[in-house]
């Protein structure tokens, strides 16, 4: 089989290679002619593990081409993936389905033979359907179907996720359309991996409503660790306590900074939104959106607590700013809201970030960069850990500590337990557990 990749972006790309991979003879489309051309040369233009091997093994296997042009690819093409962006709306937080829309009319123009094109990019409920029609007005005499295949595809494990998914959704109408996404992932039926099909609004309701109930528990834990914290409790037991429960499970149970990225801030604003066209008010993701905001909010003045009330004039360091670890994607990321705030309240910060700092740099002003993760700690007043890259699972504590003004380490993402944090001398802040006091500070309490 044949397939056309409109897109290299994230989704395009991991998914063309993917289908390579596969056995798929795949070309990828996009209009920017310096994005293929690098393509070409074997250059990535995104951070993922793996990606690059697997792009570089597939083109010269003969079976992953880029191209520019969208015809030439549609023509060869039985079946043809629309993968191209759709970032929400500044003001009404719906989906932008401009690029869709416009996929959507090239690829009518193009068609020869039957062809079935599939939305692979997150779109609203009913999206399907309106592409079919937009096809259809231009080529009325197209012979063609529509699918809804949602991705899956988590940032820094998505070659993973394609080749051993939980689940296939395929969401389609006539049996023609079926019978080609099902040879398309035929491979995977060897690991009998589940194949929702169903009709193209449930699918496209499936892909919001998933990722809106992860960022949900996210921020469910979030709010239960804000009480550990007023109550005396631990979040982490909480949550391993609650992750035991077969109903609940333990995944997306880590208290934190609040989510971020390209998918659960964009998808769950849609899904809220679409909630309203329907009149279907969707009230728990509408106040997970707003508990997320309050949340990076809420660490930056966790810092500035854990500094005695005031940044003003201090040196923060700060480790990480992706949003996650393993990807160089800042959106959404909890630094681009906690970083402002301090340096507003008179921070001088410094960062780190093994991957990232290149294009957080383009979002932060006034911040210093590190080549080396411990100097963020040179004469800081506080360390800040905000994403939990492995590299800052085995800190030397006692060179971070030799070189900070202020022994503060303040783990956003509870990477260290807190017993043992009680002997290092440091003040050890972390999100739903107790604080640690340095040994001096202790030692001042009891003689008193």
């Amino acid at each position: 089989m044949r397939i056309a990749v409109v897109g290299t972006g994230y989704v395009g790309l991991v998914s063309g290679a993917c289908f390579a991979e596969f056995g798929t003879d795949v070309i990828c489309v996009d209009k920017d002619e310096e994005k293929i051309t690098r393509l070409k040369r074997g250059e990535i233009p995104i951070y993922e593990p793996g990606l690059e091997d697997l792009v570089n093994k597939q083109v010269e296997a003969g079976r992953l081409n880029f191209t520019g042009d969208l015809a030439d690819a549609v023509k060869q093409a039985d079946a043809v993936f629309i993968a191209v962006g759709t970032p929400s709306r500044r003001f009404t937080r719906d989906a932008d389905l401009r690029y869709v829309y416009a996929a959507a009319k090239e690829i009518a123009a193009a068609l020869e033979g039957y062809t079935v094109v599939v939305n692979k990019s997150t779109v609203p409920v009913g999206t399907a359907r309106e592409v079919y029609e937009v096809i259809k007005k231009e080529r009325p005499d197209a012979d063609f179907d529509i699918c809804s295949n949602p991705e899956f595809l988590r940032e820094g494990a998505a070659i993973n996720d394609f080749m051993r998914p939980d689940r296939v959704v395929i969401g389609v109408e006539s049996e023609r359309a079926e019978e080609v996404m099902r040879a398309l992932y035929r491979p995977l039926y060897i690991n009998e991996t589940p194949m929702v099909v169903t009709a193209p609004e449930t699918a496209e309701i499936i892909k919001y409503a998933a990722n809106a109930f992860l960022a949900t528990k996210i921020s469910f834990i979030n709010e239960v660790a804000n009480l550990c914290e007023k109550a005396g409790g631990d979040v982490q037991v909480v949550a391993r306590a609650m992750g035991l429960d077969g109903r609940i499970g333990s995944k997306f149970l880590h208290a934190g900074p609040g989510y971020g990225g390209s998918c659960f801030p964009k998808d769950t604003k849609a899904l809220a939104q679409i909630g309203r066209k329907y009149n279907a008010p969707q009230r728990i993701v509408e106040n997970v959106v707003e508990i997320n905001a309050d949340r990076q909010q809420q660490m930056a003045q966790k810092v500035m607590d854990a500094c005695g009330g005031s940044v003003d004039g201090k040196k923060i360091g700060i480790l990480g700013v992706s949003f996650k670890p393993n990807t160089d994607d800042v959106r959404e990321a909890p630094s681009l809201v906690v970083i402002p705030i301090l340096q507003e309240y008179g921070a001088e910060i410094i960062a780190h970030d093994p991957a990232a700092m290149k294009e957080a740099a383009e979002h932060l002003e006034d911040v210093r960069w590190a080549k080396d993760l411990y100097d963020v700690a040179i004469d800081a007043d506080a360390v800040v850990i905000l994403t939990e890259w492995n590299e800052y699972r085995q800190l030397d504590l006692d060179r971070l500590g030799e070189q900070m003004a202020q022994k503060r380490l303040v783990d956003l993402r509870n990477i260290y337990k807190v017993a043992d944090m009680e002997d290092k001398d440091f003040h050890y802040v972390s999100v739903g557990r107790r604080e640690v006091e340095p040994a001096a500070n202790l030692k001042a309490v009891k003689e008193a």
